[in-house]
């Protein structure tokens, strides 16, 4: 986590304040589970043209597991069109990840 946004005094003030805003995994919480949160991700890359400090509505509170698995699809995307960020489905039954075929009209 050494690289430009994240080693700037500016990115530890925006993570410390989404976690004491949202401090449970937003994922988990889709699938009806309760953990922490500990990292702060961007809803949109600054790889993909994201901003480096979006307001707090563009950013996910993520366990560690969360945030692996989002990070490591994300790279795989480029690559394989059946990446998934989150695996799984919601308490209803919907998958929990936005880029699913599913949410496409």
């Amino acid at each position: 986590m050494a690289d430009w946004p994240y080693n700037t005094s500016r990115w530890l003030k925006v993570r410390k304040l989404k976690l004491a805003t949202d401090p449970l995994c937003y994922a988990c919480l889709l699938r009806g589970v309760v953990v922490e949160a500990k990292a702060v991700d961007h809803v949109k890359a600054i790889s993909r043209g994201g901003d480096p400090f979006p307001p707090l509505d563009q950013l996910m509170s993520l366990c560690i597991p969360c945030h692996s698995h989002k990070t490591n699809a994300a790279d795989r995307l480029d690559r394989s069109s059946s990446a998934r960020r989150f695996p799984g489905f919601d308490l209803q039954g919907n998958p929990i990840d936005p880029s699913d075929d599913w949410f496409v009209k």
